[in-house]
């Protein structure tokens, strides 16, 4: 064997990847004259949980469509599971990865119970046709009473609430057991009561064991809950700051983030930004 194979340097980058969910390293996605992504480097290790913020049009969006194989780099190099963007099935990758969005809220058929909508997340399918098993629907009870969901399983997806619909969603992506679970602005259309339930159901989730790591994409400080760990700081398709959350969350960073001067204020319990009027 090779001295460099064994060498501790060469056994500690084994070790730092084996701890890695997602790495990201120079990340650049250009379209024509427009720099959607640019420099972008990001990683994601077992045990954290993130927060990707920014303003609208800061490249969250295009960050996870990038990721999820949606949307091709044009530079940079992208690990996801120890596998390669460019030289592994992407749609196989996407089995390991759950994604809970409002998007998909509009490709549910109407009249589909919500157990069936839970089970689908198994076969990555919107409207379910799979053959499914006994196990599996004991499985998507079990979930179903992790969101705090049971009494609706029957219930079709027309009849839910938005709140409750992102209970299903998160349940749904739980169903495949994922290494990584995605948030992505999962309080857009919840009323004040709805959206703080939801919150306390991602806090369980965070703290759950042997549970998949989870990114929170939003705009909003007061969606962190304190269970997430560290954090990324977008603007204009750029890294403004990203790492963990009590050295990257601060007022001088969020005012970089929105462009205008804003104070942060809260605690581990619930944060605030006040932003300066024009």
């Amino acid at each position: 064997m090779s001295a460099r194979l064994t060498s501790p340097a060469f056994r500690a980058q084994a070790r730092q990847r084996m701890t890695a969910i997602l790495e990201v390293s120079n990340l650049r996605v250009r379209r024509g004259a427009t720099v959607i992504l640019d420099r972008v480097h990001w990683r994601v290790e077992r045990g954290q949980h993130w927060v990707i913020l920014g303003a609208n049009g800061s490249g969250k969006t295009s960050l996870l469509r990038t990721l999820t194989g949606y949307l091709a780099p044009t530079a940079g190099d992208i690990r996801l599971l120890g596998e390669h963007f460019g030289e592994s099935d992407w749609r196989e990758l996407r089995l390991h990865i759950g994604v809970v969005t409002h998007s998909f809220g509009g490709l549910i058929p109407l009249c589909e119970p919500a157990l069936d909508t839970v089970v689908s997340g198994k076969f990555a399918q919107l409207d379910l046709w799979a053959r499914v098993s006994a196990a599996d629907r004991a499985a998507a009870r079990k979930l179903l009473r992790l969101v705090g969901a049971a009494a609706l399983a029957r219930r079709e997806w027309q009849h839910l609430s938005q709140g409750e619909r992102q209970r299903m969603l998160i349940a749904r992506a739980l169903m495949a057991q994922p290494q990584l679970l995605i948030l992505d602005e999962p309080c857009a259309g919840l009323d004040p009561v709805a959206r703080a339930d939801f919150l306390a159901l991602v806090n369980r989730l965070a703290r759950r064991r042997r549970g998949p790591a989870l990114v929170l994409v939003t705009h909003h400080v007061e969606e962190i809950t304190p269970a997430f760990t560290h954090a990324l700081l977008l603007r204009g398709g750029r890294v403004v700051a990203a790492g963990a959350r009590a050295k990257v969350l601060n007022s001088k960073n969020l005012s970089t983030v929105f462009g205008r001067r804003a104070q942060l204020s809260g605690g581990k319990h619930g944060l605030r930004l006040n932003v300066a009027q024009r």
